[in-house]
């Protein structure tokens, strides 16, 4: 595997000559840390981009595995039209998820803005803050599927940003608990985001955005991250929505535990720290911030002290979590999930949440026989696996894979239902809205995948890739985005043109379909499906 280091002297050959600066003066803007020189989208010539920008001072060296600091001011003006360098993660192609991007380095902590061409200092237009996934292993703000020019140009001022993954972002270990002042470690990832958070609150007022009017969302790691904003204390009167996609799963689904939204408490993880640098042959954290950032991506770390329960086992998960990953800390992270709902001990915020028909579990091609889909769901649902079967009563192998895949969807639309469920129950005011995405992008065989929806929701499926876009593809894109600009405005999906987007609550067993066809829809088909769903749910370990 080969990796590609920042080239020394990036930071200095990023500032613009004096006739750059004056052939584009209007598209300048002056923050607290100095001026930056941004450039037009190359999708919208109404949007401006800003690209690269330091939120915090570059975590190498003794400041690997800190918690981010303030990034220092420049002198003269930052050329910011290009990315920034993506955080550590192994090489990679261009692709839904990366992006391509050939400079990789731990001084990595940047973040892009997109603003509307004419936005002013004083438009205060909402903020729309968005965290990659990628399993906390890949990833970055700079991926073209996330681009913000088309959301942009409907008044949203868009950012994306960059965090520390893998070891870098999620190592615990007693004596960086200890260093931090605060006995907590293992956030590092989840601390960046915040930072730039904290960042924008000061500075996004120059690029027209409101600083009191910020959403945060993500997919996948970054939906986890996202609602861990929301469940963190540290974020406290910052953001005022949240879009998790793919998505809030509720507190007693095996497949949260399974999924980015798993973490691990404090002591396994300090736990699973020791491990790690006994693995690596070194005793103290000064001697693992002297190895190389290549040493660390290209050792594949896994313990067994970093998964507690395996597939089946108590049906706590259906398979192992990402190795590295959050921490309830005691400090960005107070509580687990279901005491966070429980206590209220969250931001009381609108949530726009949801998945795919293709993830979780279901697939365009699962590969069961019959056999395996009989003792397969036989281990797993154990004493109600007879009402399983009546349920979804499977005759030949080829309705076996269509069956589990019904098994799958259900529980996962229930699963949403009943986070939103416990979200009202602990005390919480604000709606939340569930969707549940349909619809297969042209050109491939995987079906709803994961991350389908982002094409739509973002507004770019004509972008980036020789897909045979139709009508229905661009209609879709016009829906779901606006949608996702209604609900970052106004905190509610409907309005315009749009149909009623109606929340979910504990009455309300539905969810908004996207895709194929378009509207609010029960959760599954029939109250003793639902019902088996939460019998399953009840007799599972809190998460």
């Amino acid at each position: 595997m080969v990796y590609f280091p920042l080239l020394a002297g990036l930071a200095a050959s990023r500032l613009v000559s004096g006739a750059a600066i004056y052939s584009r003066a209007n598209r300048q803007v002056t923050t607290s840390y100095g001026t930056l020189q941004g450039g037009v989208s190359e999708l919208n010539s109404n949007v401006n981009v800003y690209k690269g920008i330091p939120f915090a001072t570059p975590p190498t060296d003794s400041l690997r595995w800190t918690a981010p600091t303030s990034p220092a001011p420049w002198s003269g003006v930052l050329n910011a039209t290009t990315f920034g360098a993506d955080c550590p993660q192994g090489a990679s192609e261009v692709g839904i998820f990366t992006s391509g991007n050939t400079a990789i380095s731990e001084d990595c902590l940047y973040l892009n803005i997109w603003t509307p061409a004419n936005a002013t200092a004083t438009s205060k237009l909402p903020v729309y803050v968005w965290i990659y996934g990628g399993r906390f292993e890949l990833g970055s703000g700079s991926v073209p599927t996330y681009d913000g020019t088309h959301l942009a140009s409907k008044d949203i001022v868009v950012v994306t940003l960059n965090y520390r993954m893998g070891p870098f972002g999620f190592l615990a270990h007693p004596d960086l608990s200890v260093e931090s002042g605060h006995n907590a470690s293992g956030n590092y990832g989840l601390l960046d985001q915040i930072q730039a958070s904290t960042f924008l609150r000061s500075e996004i007022a120059a690029f027209g955005g409101d600083p009191d009017h910020m959403t945060v969302g993500g997919q996948s790691a970054g939906s986890a991250s996202a609602l861990d904003m929301m469940y963190s204390p540290l974020t406290d009167g910052m953001i005022v929505g949240c879009i998790p996609e793919s998505g809030a799963r509720g507190i007693h689904d095996p497949e949260t535990y399974t999924l980015a939204t798993s973490h691990r408490d404090k002591d396994a993880a300090e736990a699973a720290g020791v491990e790690f640098l006994s693995t690596l042959n070194v005793t103290t954290i000064a001697e693992l911030r002297n190895l190389s950032m290549e040493t660390l991506l290209e050792y594949n770390f896994n313990s067994d002290t970093v998964l507690v329960g395996t597939a089946f086992e108590n049906v706590s998960a259906f398979m192992e979590p990402p190795a590295w990953r959050p921490v309830i800390d005691g400090y960005v992270l107070p509580h687990n999930y279901g005491q966070s709902l429980s206590l209220n001990a969250h931001s009381d915020i609108p949530i726009l949440t949801g998945n795919n028909a293709d993830e979780s579990g279901s697939s365009p091609s699962p590969g069961l026989t019959l056999d395996t889909f009989t003792t397969q769901y036989t281990e797993m649902f154990g004493n109600l696996s007879t009402r399983f079967f009546d349920l979804y009563p499977a005759s030949n192998d080829s309705n076996a894979n269509t069956l589990s895949n019904e098994m799958y969807r259900d529980l996962s639309r229930t699963s949403t239902w009943d986070w939103a469920t416990a979200w009202y129950a602990g005390g919480a005011k604000s709606n939340v809205y569930v969707y549940y995405f349909t619809h297969s992008p042209p050109n491939q065989t995987e079906g709803v995948y994961h991350g389908a929806e982002l094409w739509y929701a973002f507004g770019n499926i004509p972008t980036y890739y020789n897909l045979t876009w139709t009508e229905q593809d661009y209609a879709l894109q016009e829906q779901m985005s606006g949608y996702w600009a209604n609900f970052i405005k106004t905190g509610n999906p409907s309005g315009g043109n749009l149909a009623e987007f109606p929340a979910t609550t504990s009455d309300a067993k539905q969810a908004m379909w996207l895709g194929e066809t378009t509207g609010a829809s029960y959760l599954t088909p029939g109250d003793d499906k639902f019902s088996f769903m939460q019998d399953f749910f009840a007799q599972q370990i809190e998460f």
